[in-house]
């Protein structure tokens, strides 16, 4: 074979470091971008937070800095306003102002005596007072689990030490919902057998822990979980033994709403019953699970949207991203033609801290963009809620501000927009769409509000079907299958018609 040189030309992409980078920011959330920032500032010296360069502000800055100063200022300029579809910007600027820090000299010499409110007057703070009851440390203490709440009342609780053996096992075998999921003859055979433990005597602990906080802890199933909560209620309230004979021997019939039958083994009007079942359903099948509540889960929003004037405006929200900008004096010292081990380790620090900030300044000029648009989109979601969504996808968006759909998809991934109307993922805003019988569409999120707005309109002795509701649908011009309200309905979590039947 005869080897040959050759000339081709051709056309190639190249994912560059900068541009890996810059889409890696694009997808993150807010709270992953502020830990991001976080990891470049403590390894990049030449980044710095602005807070921190208050007094230079006023210095003028070099040449070699002055393109990738402060990317909080383009970022907060970048404010549209979304008028009736005439797509009007509005630019806004950062009235943010910084106190001067409060500076005082330590003294070389302090008495011995001498205290620290002697030589430093008290300043305010912002640090709660003790007796405030949601401190530093109750908000950063570990979360307290149903077993824990458990063992401390029963170290508040007298009993022999056999008895405190059991009550271990027994508290240990309760699930995070309150409920005993051992029956006494596994919990026998954990016991030592040289302790000689009885059933009766498990069964004697067992009762002492059903009266321990939350009321109906312990309980073997749901029925005796809501008898014990029955019985420590105050036997002056009404209706309160029929509740409790009802959740013993009745409890399957009131589960599947057959009021029928019901109304037939009890010997109960309509009303009677009914103000009986309102009883039972003001107790907690899981009791446990008001202790072993998880961690809250805030989100920051990164978009905020409010109507003034008539208009809707569009702007980034200035707490999602901590505000940084170069550091004047390291950038300084970067020399153009030494080439020390400490000159380059500071020039290439220099141009990634520039880089960074520029792909960070990318990140907020897409999501505003692409913000926006999605706001004139759904202009009618905003003015009169979820029944005047339309429908919207990826490519609708990706058209409108000229970029790929994989692009979009990046930008409205856990980003989220505060509105008048709550905090919703920019993916929210998406959805199908279905056809009417005049050839319009109209969005999967606006029928799921109608089915929403029937269910909660009808009437709860005779709850409309699923049939029922297509029907009412087709007569809004709206062409949807029973599955699809079925499927809509189970999305919203909202149980068939027979288990919507109630008596008033």
């Amino acid at each position: 074979m005869k080897q040959t040189l050759s000339l081709k030309l051709g056309q190639q992409l190249t994912m560059t470091p900068q541009l890996q980078q810059a889409i890696r920011l694009l997808q993150l959330s807010a709270m992953d971008l502020h830990q991001e920032i976080q990891a470049v500032l403590e390894a990049n010296p030449m980044l710095e937070l602005e807070e921190e360069t208050v007094e230079q502000e006023a210095q003028p800055a070099d040449d070699s800095t002055q393109a990738a100063m402060e990317i909080s200022a383009s970022a907060d300029a970048l404010t549209d306003e979304v008028g009736e579809g005439d797509g009007d910007t509005a630019y806004g600027e950062d009235d943010a102002t910084t106190s001067p820090e409060l500076q005082q000299t330590i003294p070389e010499d302090l008495p011995v005596d001498s205290n620290w409110e002697d030589v430093y007057p008290p300043t305010p703070s912002s640090a709660p007072a003790p007796d405030d009851a949601w401190g530093f440390d109750e908000r950063n203490t570990a979360e307290e689990t149903l077993q824990d709440y458990l063992h401390w009342q029963l170290n508040l609780t007298p009993m022999s030490d056999t008895d405190h053996v059991i009550a271990v096992s027994i508290i240990d075998a309760i699930n995070p919902d309150g409920m005993l999921v051992a029956s006494t003859e596994e919990l026998l055979e954990g016991f030592d057998p040289e302790l000689d433990i009885e059933a009766d005597e498990v069964a004697v602990v067992l009762k002492r822990i059903q009266q321990f906080d939350p009321t109906g802890v312990g309980a073997r199933d749901v029925s005796e979980s809501l008898r014990l909560q029955l019985n420590q209620l105050d036997p002056d309230i009404q209706w309160r033994d029929e509740a409790i004979a009802i959740v013993t021997n009745h409890l399957d019939l009131l589960g599947a709403k057959d009021f029928t039958t019901l109304k037939r083994k009890t010997k109960l009007s309509d009303e009677h019953l009914a103000a009986i079942a309102q009883l039972i359903q003001s107790l907690n099948p899981r009791p446990g699970a008001a202790i072993a509540v998880g961690p809250a889960d805030y989100i920051i929003p990164d978009v905020l949207v409010r109507k003034e004037k008539g208009r809707w405006i569009v702007e980034l929200n200035p707490e999602a991203t901590p505000k940084i900008c170069i550091n004047k004096p390291y950038a300084s010292l970067v020399k153009r033609a030494d080439n020390s081990p400490d000159n380059t380790y500071l020039r290439d620090n220099l141009q990634e801290a520039r880089w960074f900030i520029k792909s960070l300044q990318s990140r907020h000029e897409t999501l505003l963009k692409v913000a926006t648009k999605i706001v004139e989109y759904q202009r009618g979601f905003l003015e009169y809620g979820e029944e005047a969504m339309k429908p919207l996808v990826l490519h609708d968006i990706a058209e409108a501000v000229e970029m790929h759909e994989s692009t979009i998809s990046r930008v409205t991934s856990r980003k989220y927009l505060h509105t008048p109307r709550g905090i919703f993922e920019l993916k929210y805003f998406f959805s199908s769409h279905v056809g009417t019988r005049t050839g319009g569409e109209v969005s999967s999120t606006a029928i799921r509000a109608l089915i929403k707005k029937l269910t909660s309109d009808e009437n709860p002795k005779k709850p409309l079907s699923d049939n029922k509701i297509a029907a009412i649908l087709a007569g809004e011009n709206i062409k949807v299958a029973r599955r699809t309200v079925a499927k809509y309905r189970e999305s919203m979590s909202i149980p068939p018609s027979n288990e919507r039947k109630r008596l008033v």
